[in-house]
């Protein structure tokens, strides 16, 4: 089943901040939100998952709108990634991961079987299995943010939202952290919302991109339709050079260089 935004819009007291958006995300597909500071990428997502209150608009899982049902059946449907952030350091891994087991566990917070196993799955997933034991305030950046996925993978839900997921982290961990949510998305079928910064690496990663300015939608369709010099100059105010990707790779996005005034 797809997942649908339609016309959401958000007000922060009397300034429209995002006005009228509406996407789709299908199952097994990555759409990238892009845009400048400030386009209202990280306020979209809140609002999907109900941080900030939403003026107008769906949100459709399904037969089910995600605006009227609790905050539990909605943590069963969207998944999180946050920005980069410092994990609860006393906390093992495992049991960080449990945490995204809240909305499933019974009224006394005790993790059962299932609960475990969807745990273990995770890590094993993230290929963090090996850290179970160890204290978060241990891990490098790129292990803490691999917790935070399998944090989100071990709710089992259909769709997954990512804020920034990679801001924090070096080159390598960078491409291993957006190599293995490309693979799981393709290989668990999830629906795939995410905030990037990176062209380059939206480029490689996402099926679809979105380009927002100014909390409107610019442009929706494949990197090659919405990664073009014209686009990318009226969002961001800098002049791109596309240039053609050889043996497979996709299109590289350089900036030009500005000349200093004389």
């Amino acid at each position: 089943m797809r997942f649908e935004i339609s016309s959401l819009t958000v007000y922060y007291k009397t300034v429209k901040v995002l006005e009228n958006i509406s996407l789709q995300v299908e199952p097994g597909e990555i759409v990238a939100l892009i845009g400048p500071n400030g386009a209202g990428k990280s306020t979209l997502i809140r609002a999907i998952t109900g941080v900030v209150a939403m003026k107008t608009g769906r949100l459709q899982y399904g037969d089910q709108d995600l605006r009227h049902i609790s905050p539990a059946k909605r943590a069963r449907v969207l998944g999180v990634v946050p920005q980069a952030q410092p994990v609860g350091g006393a906390l093992t891994v495992e049991q960080t991961v449990l945490l995204g087991r809240t909305a499933r566990m019974n009224w006394l917070g005790q993790a059962s079987a299932d609960d475990l196993s969807a745990a273990h799955w995770a890590m094993e997933k993230t290929k963090i299995e090996h850290l179970a034991e160890r204290r978060n305030a241990e891990l490098s950046g790129g292990e803490q943010q691999r917790v935070l996925l399998a944090r989100a993978l071990a709710q089992q839900t259909p769709v997954l939202l990512l804020d920034e997921p990679t801001n924090h982290l070096d080159l390598q961990h960078q491409i291993n952290f957006l190599s293995l949510v490309y693979d799981l998305a393709r290989q668990e079928k999830l629906a795939v919302l995410m905030a990037l910064h990176d062209l380059n690496q939206v480029s490689m990663y996402a099926d679809r991109v979105a380009l927002m300015v100014k909390g409107r939608l610019l442009a929706l369709g494949s990197p090659s339709e919405v990664l073009t010099e014209e686009n990318l100059h009226h969002a961001y105010q800098t002049r791109v050079q596309i240039l053609s990707g050889i043996d497979g790779y996709p299109p590289l996005i350089l900036p030009r260089r500005v000349e200093p005034a004389s």
